[in-house]
């Protein structure tokens, strides 16, 4: 019996991919973001979400082009309106650490890869249209209800806003009632 030995090929075949690491237990993930939400407090006085810091850094190219236009918008005065400056909010960095975390987390956990995810019955051209239009109807409403599910869940849930308790409730029961017409697209 022989053995077959690989070719000495100039071409280097692919590095292959690490077994990824299991998911956090989801309590432990929970403590942990309870913990990141009362340092955020502590430290910064502001909470967690991420439409405000989009917001501010939409305003903030938008004074980069049309400075006139930011100045003369009563919603956006008093984020960048005459000398304030958009970027100069804790929120910023937290959004941005956000980012930075999410690829740095999926780096060391084996899970960064490129790639669409989707379902069987979905082209990627569709799942991507799907995303940008759902960002964008996201994007607005997070504008309509002055913040984002992330600031409604955690903020408001902490602090024990009724409101925003509701607001869970109902998305929620939005998702998972809308999850029985859209299964076919990833089954």
């Amino acid at each position: 019996m022989t053995i077959a030995t690989p070719s000495k090929s100039k071409h280097k075949s692919p590095k292959p991919r690490r077994q990824p690491k299991p998911y956090t237990n989801s309590l432990l993930a929970g403590l942990l973001l309870g913990a990141v939400l009362f340092f955020a407090y502590f430290i910064s006085g502001d909470g967690l979400g991420a439409s405000g810091a989009e917001n501010r850094i939409a305003i903030w190219l938008a004074k980069l082009i049309a400075p006139g236009w930011v100045n003369s918008t009563p919603a956006y005065i008093k984020y960048g309106g005459g000398i304030k400056q958009p970027l100069d909010h804790a929120i910023v960095m937290i959004g941005l650490g956000v980012i930075l975390g999410g690829f740095l987390s999926s780096y060391f956990q084996g899970r960064f890869q490129r790639g669409t995810t989707r379902g069987p019955h979905v082209s990627p051209k569709l799942r991507w249209t799907l995303a940008f239009l759902g960002g964008i109807f996201a994007g607005f409403g997070a504008r309509l209800a002055r913040g984002c599910t992330s600031g409604q869940g955690l903020n408001g849930a902490a602090t024990l806003s009724v409101g925003s308790w509701a607001f869970l409730l109902a998305f929620f029961a939005g998702g998972y009632a809308l999850a029985y017409f859209v299964r076919k697209l990833w089954n």
